[in-house]
Formats: C-alpha cells, sequence, structure tokens
C-alpha cells in the first residue's frame, strides 16, 4: 500500500508543476484598451511584489517578467502557484516616435496597469 501512496504523490506533484508551468508561459489574464491617446494594459500578477516585477518597451513588443524566490517546502504535495511569468505581448498600436518609453506603471493589489502613448499611423479617406 505504502508504494501506491507513493507513486499517487508523486503524480499529484507532477501535475502540479504542469499547470504551474502553463500559468508561467500562457497566462497571465491581459486586458487592453485604448484612452485619450494612450494603451492601457492591465495584466493579473497576483502574489508577486512590486520589486519582483520588470518591464521593457522595444518598438511595440512589451516585455513583463515577474519571478520570486520561496524556500522549497520538504512536504509540499501540489504546488500551482507560480514563481515566474515571462510575457512578451505584441502591441496592437503604434508606440509615438522617439518615445518607447512607458508613460507610467502602477503595481496594486496584483494587478499591474500600464500606460503607454500611442500615435495615430495612417492617413484619413474621406469617403464620396
Amino acid at each position: 500500500m505504502g508504494i501506491v501512496r507513493y507513486m499517487a504523490g508523486e503524480m499529484m506533484k507532477e501535475i502540479g508543476n504542469k499547470s504551474r508551468e502553463f500559468y508561467e508561459f500562457v497566462l497571465p489574464p491581459i486586458d487592453m484598451c485604448l484612452e485619450d491617446g494612450y494603451l492601457v494594459v492591465v495584466i493579473d500578477l497576483p502574489g508577486f511584489d512590486k520589486k519582483d516585477i520588470k518591464i521593457t518597451l522595444h518598438k511595440n513588443i512589451l516585455s513583463i517578467r515577474a519571478e520570486k524566490h520561496e524556500p522549497e517546502k520538504e512536504n509540499m504535495v501540489c504546488k500551482q502557484r507560480p514563481s515566474m511569468v515571462d510575457k512578451k505581448i505584441l502591441l496592437p498600436a503604434h508606440i509615438k516616435e522617439g518615445e518607447d518609453a512607458i508613460s507610467s506603471a502602477k503595481f496594486s493589489q496584483g494587478v499591474l496597469t500600464i500606460r503607454i502613448p500611442i500615435s495615430q499611423k495612417g492617413k484619413q479617406i474621406s469617403i464620396e
């Protein structure tokens, strides 16, 4: 009976590892909206501290990396909460020329809100 219990515990650990890996690389949830000449990006990062988060913007690619270091617990049965998030997002708007910097970023209660200035590219076409 001991081997069956051991194998079940190992299987649960592996399932937990796979679900955490999925979260770390596919998620976190992201919302984007246009607001007064800015692209506002809202990202859920629960469990991370502000000091754990690094944001970079290069052209139209926004990179978010969050990593926390927690001591390993010896008797851990299941660990699904992510310890690292590395997300790259192709922004659906043109960043203002010469301003490839983030206008502002705010982290409150596990939610990161980023405001990025955008430009209107393209020419207005009148319809006859």
